[in-house]
């Protein structure tokens, strides 16, 4: 199979997508307008790891499925995404890849960078996690310690999962329903999933991520992740988790290395 066709990094266009709050429903009222606004923004975030997705669009124009397969990509989320704002890709080239920016309604929302290794990374051992509990507790300091194991419940990705999810992304690349891929959004929110599989949150963020490809996941696998808590620590009212983590396919091949920061614990906004 031919690979993707060389593109100049200068003729990169931005890539501009009407932002879906995919978790309207979800168990994170961090994603509800009226909880939101008591914590200081203006209505319901869309989702960092959908904001993560539309950001991946430009290194997979650029590099195409190797990049999926062994890519490098960091992400850190500034300011919200609105649910029917547009959000628009940027990226520029540095000495390592590509810097890459997000903005909305006149605002720098999310920064980057994606980079593209000449040889295939070394995949690191697996870990061993214990199944998500049946009764989880509440989030703390306790149950997030350093050192916790947080394991997800399998994910199968299904023809209709993978469809839908990226009708919900808006994506425009082929490249997943031709090639039968899993997006990389796809496999970011299983890092989500270790937290919420194993605690019981309030509303919260995810701040950043950064993520090593070790392989590309196909529809009709199932993917498992286990993910270690490395820091728990309170920044200007805010209570921060940070995981390290590995996502798996059929439960034996690497999918990918993932350094998560989520704050499980935010601060209200303060009533002026």
């Amino acid at each position: 199979m031919s690979g993707p066709a060389v593109i100049n990094v200068s003729r990169l266009e931005p890539y501009r997508v009407c932002a879906y709050n995919t978790a309207h429903e979800s168990e994170n009222k961090i994603h509800d307008d009226e909880v939101a606004r008591k914590y200081g923004f203006g209505g319901a975030l869309v989702p960092g790891v959908d904001v993560y997705a539309y950001m991946t669009h430009l290194p997979v124009r650029l590099w195409g499925r190797a990049w999926l397969e062994r890519g490098t990509a960091e992400c850190r989320f500034l300011k919200p995404v609105y649910d029917g704002e547009t959000a628009t890709v940027t990226a520029a080239e540095t000495a390592e890849g590509l810097s890459i920016e997000v903005s909305s309604r006149g605002e720098l929302c999310a920064t980057g960078q994606a980079s593209m290794p000449a040889d295939p990374p070394t995949a690191p051992g697996g870990l061993d996690c214990p199944a998500p509990p049946q009764t989880r507790p509440p989030a703390d300091e306790a149950t997030l310690a350093p050192g916790r194991r947080l394991a997800i419940r399998p994910l199968p990705v299904t023809a209709e999962y993978a469809a839908q999810y990226l009708r919900d992304l808006r994506e425009t690349d082929a490249l997943y329903a031709r090639e039968r891929l899993a997006h990389p959004g796809i496999v970011l929110r299983t890092m989500n999933w270790a937290l919420v599989h194993n605690v019981v949150l309030g509303p919260w963020i995810h701040v950043g991520s950064k993520v090593q490809h070790l392989s590309s996941a196909a529809v009709g696998e199932t993917l498992s992740a286990c993910a270690i808590v490395t820091a728990n620590y309170e920044r200007k009212g805010h209570r921060f988790v940070e995981l390290d983590g590995m996502v798996l396919a059929s439960g034996e091949r690497p999918v990918a290395r993932i350094s998560h920061i989520a704050i499980y614990r935010p601060r209200e906004a303060v009533a002026a």
